[in-house]
C-alpha cells in the first residue's frame, strides 16, 4: 500500500513537472500568469511569418547590393586579374554576412511592417484582438522571435565575420587598390611598467623594425638601455612578443658605473606585436570581441589614446542586437491597425525612424571618436532615444 502511494506521488511530481516545462520563466511582458511562455499556434504562426519575412527581405535586398556591387568593381576586378573563386568565396562570401549584420535592425523593421500589416489588411489582427487578447499578449511572439534575431546577429557580429572581414579587407587590398597601412614610423609605446619602446621605422610586411631603442626605467630614472639596428618580430614561435635582434647593444646603470654588452644577434621578449605598432583603417572590425576586449584593456594599460573607434566597437555589437526588440516594438505598434487609406505612410514613418536610427549609429561614433564622447554613451545613444520612441508608439497602439 505504501510502494503504491510513493508511486502516485511520483507520477504526480513528473506530471507537475511535466506541465510547468511546457513553459519557460521569461519577463511579465512575454508570458501570462507566473511568467510561463507556452508556444501556441499562434505564436508559431507569426515566428513562423516573421523570420521567414526577414530572410526574405535579406535575400532581395542584398542581392540587388552585390548587382550594384559587381557593376561598381567589375572593372577594377578585370584590371587586377582578380580570380573568380576569390572573387566569390574570399569576397562575396564575406561580403553578404557582414552587410546582413550590419543592416540587420532595418531589414527587423522591414519585415515586422511588411507582414503585420498584411494581417491588418487582413483583419487578422482584429480578430486576435476581439478574442479578449491584449497587444502584450500579441507582441510575444514578435519578441521571441527578435530574440533569436539578437541572438544569432551577436554571435556572427562577435565571433564569425570579424574572421571572414580579414580575408575580405585581404581580398580588398590585392584586387581592389585599397592598399593596407604596412609601415609607421617614429612609434612609442609602454610595453610594460616603466619600460617604453621606440621604433623609428616598422615595416609590417616583413614584420621588422628599425633604429629599435627600449628604455626601463625606475622611480623615474633610467636603469637600463637597449639599442638595435633591426628588430624581427618571430612568426614562428611558440611563445607571443618574441622578437629578434641584430647589431644591439645594452647598457646597464649601476649608480656612477656603466656596463655595455653588445653583439650581434640576441632573442628576447617585448611585450608588444606587430598589431600594436601598425594601425589601418577599419581594423577594428577584424578582432573578435574577446579579441578587441583584451586588446583595449592591452592598449589602456599602455597609455594609448588611440583606441576609442576599438571600444565604439566593442559596445555597438552588443547595442545594435537590442535594437531589434526596440524596432520589433515600433513596427508592430505602426503597423497593426487597420486603415483604410492603406500603410503607405506609416511605411514611410517607420522606414525613415529605420534609416534615421542607422544614421544616429555612425554620427555618435564620430562623435566619440572626434569630439571626446564616452564610448559606451556613443553607442548607446540611439538604443535610449529610440527606446523613448518605442515607449510611446506602444502606448498608442490598439488595445
Amino acid at each position: 500500500m505504501k510502494i503504491q502511494e510513493n508511486i502516485n506521488k511520483f507520477l504526480q511530481r513528473l506530471k507537475s513537472t511535466a506541465l510547468y516545462l511546457r513553459g519557460v520563466k521569461l519577463p511579465s511582458l512575454l508570458g501570462g500568469a507566473g511568467g510561463r511562455l507556452p508556444i501556441k499556434r499562434m505564436d508559431w504562426y507569426i515566428i513562423n511569418k516573421f523570420i521567414g519575412t526577414y530572410v526574405y527581405s535579406i535575400v532581395l535586398i542584398i542581392s540587388i547590393s552585390i548587382v550594384f556591387d559587381v557593376n561598381e568593381n567589375l572593372a577594377k576586378f578585370t584590371s587586377n586579374n582578380a580570380p573568380l573563386r576569390a572573387i566569390v568565396f574570399d569576397y562575396y562570401a564575406n561580403f553578404v554576412p557582414y552587410f546582413a549584420n550590419l543592416f540587420s535592425p532595418l531589414f527587423v523593421f522591414i519585415a515586422v511592417i511588411f507582414f503585420t500589416s498584411k494581417l491588418a489588411g487582413n483583419s487578422e489582427i482584429i480578430a486576435m484582438l476581439a478574442c479578449g487578447m491584449s497587444f502584450k499578449r500579441l507582441l510575444r511572439p514578435y519578441l521571441i522571435s527578435a530574440a533569436l534575431i539578437a541572438l544569432l546577429n551577436f554571435y556572427l557580429g562577435s565571433y564569425v565575420i570579424p574572421k571572414g572581414t580579414v580575408v575580405r579587407h585581404d581580398f580588398e587590398s590585392l584586387y581592389k587598390n585599397n592598399k593596407k597601412n604596412t609601415s609607421a614610423s617614429n612609434i612609442q609605446l609602454m610595453v610594460d611598467k616603466g619600460v617604453v619602446a621606440y621604433l623609428s621605422q616598422y615595416d609590417d610586411t616583413r614584420k621588422t623594425g628599425y633604429g629599435f631603442a627600449l628604455y626601463k626605467f625606475e622611480n623615474k630614472k633610467m636603469v637600463s638601455q637597449m639599442n638595435a639596428n633591426v628588430i624581427q618580430y618571430d612568426t614562428i614561435a611558440e611563445e607571443r612578443y618574441h622578437w629578434k635582434a641584430r647589431n644591439y647593444k645594452i647598457r646597464t646603470l649601476k649608480g656612477m658605473r656603466e656596463e655595455i654588452t653588445s653583439g650581434f644577434e640576441i632573442d628576447t621578449l617585448i611585450q608588444m606585436e606587430p598589431m600594436d605598432l601598425v594601425f589601418s583603417k577599419g581594423q577594428q572590425e577584424t578582432f573578435t570581441s574577446p579579441e578587441l576586449k583584451r586588446y583595449i584593456s592591452k592598449q589602456q594599460q599602455r597609455g594609448s589614446s588611440n583606441v576609442v573607434q576599438y571600444e565604439v566597437e566593442y559596445h555597438k555589437r552588443i547595442a545594435t542586437s537590442f535594437a531589434s526588440f526596440i524596432l520589433t516594438i515600433i513596427g508592430v505598434s505602426l503597423s497593426s491597425r487597420k486603415r483604410k487609406g492603406g500603410m503607405g505612410m506609416y511605411l514611410g514613418i517607420g522606414l525613415a525612424l529605420s534609416f534615421t536610427y542607422i544614421l544616429l549609429q555612425t554620427v555618435s561614433a564620430t562623435f566619440a571618436i572626434n569630439a571626446d564622447t564616452p564610448p559606451i554613451l556613443a553607442a548607446w545613444i540611439p538604443n535610449i532615444l529610440y527606446a523613448f520612441i518605442a515607449y510611446y508608439c506602444y502606448k498608442k497602439a490598439p488595445n
